[in-house]
């Protein structure tokens, strides 16, 4: 029962390669998607994102300059998978990928991990941007089996990947965190008000 449910999900998983890789492949929209793709390459773009995020933002800087960190954390994890898999790239026949890659390994996707990773770090820290950031993530995603160079399920793999580091990533406390915690109580009418601790006046 499991391998033939196996089966069935590898003959999906190929079916939607096919029909991502050979339709829809005018020059605008390609010339879109391999953009998209060197934006996302090893994360750097995702990088260079939270880096100009952290010199626009004096106040919120040290929370943009980790989040920007996530990316390259994600591809580092992101390899060590990868190895342990060692699933080739796919092959259309006829249809030869348009992008390059420096590595023959397929799963998990790292522009799937890098994005989704550093979409989710840098939307905690902003998170009115989380939209923009979502959905750049989603057309990065998308055009990894548009461009031939990923199984449906490599990118799947790389984003739940990318999802659990954004989510766990570390980042600084929020400037001004805590500041209403350490303000002494106000005086409630009728009772004499709370001593303060030994040494703070």
């Amino acid at each position: 029962m499991l391998s033939k449910l196996a089966r069935s999900g590898r003959r999906i998983d190929r079916a939607l390669l096919v029909l991502l890789r050979t339709r829809g492949h005018g020059p605008l929209a390609v010339a879109v998607a391999r953009g998209l793709s060197a934006f996302g390459e090893r994360g750097i773009g995702w990088a260079g994102l939270g880096l100009a995020a952290a010199a626009a933002d004096r106040r919120r800087r040290g929370r943009f300059l980790a989040a920007a960190a996530a990316a390259p954390a994600a591809l580092g994890l992101n390899y060590v998978v990868k190895a342990a898999s060692g699933r080739e790239r796919p092959v259309v026949a006829g249809h030869a990928p348009l992008a390059s890659a420096t590595s023959r390994l397929s799963f998990p996707s790292a522009h799937a991990a890098t994005s989704v990773a550093a979409a989710v770090s840098l939307g905690r820290v902003a998170p009115g941007a989380r939209p923009a950031l979502y959905g750049l993530a989603v057309l990065v995603c998308a055009g990894r089996p548009y461009l031939g160079m990923h199984y449906p399920s490599d990118v799947l793999a790389g984003a739940a990947l990318g999802l659990a580091i954004g989510r766990a990533w570390p980042l600084p406390a929020r400037r001004g965190a805590g500041v209403a915690a350490a303000t002494p109580p106000l005086p409630v009418p009728g009772r004499p008000p709370t001593a303060a601790p030994e040494g703070r006046s």
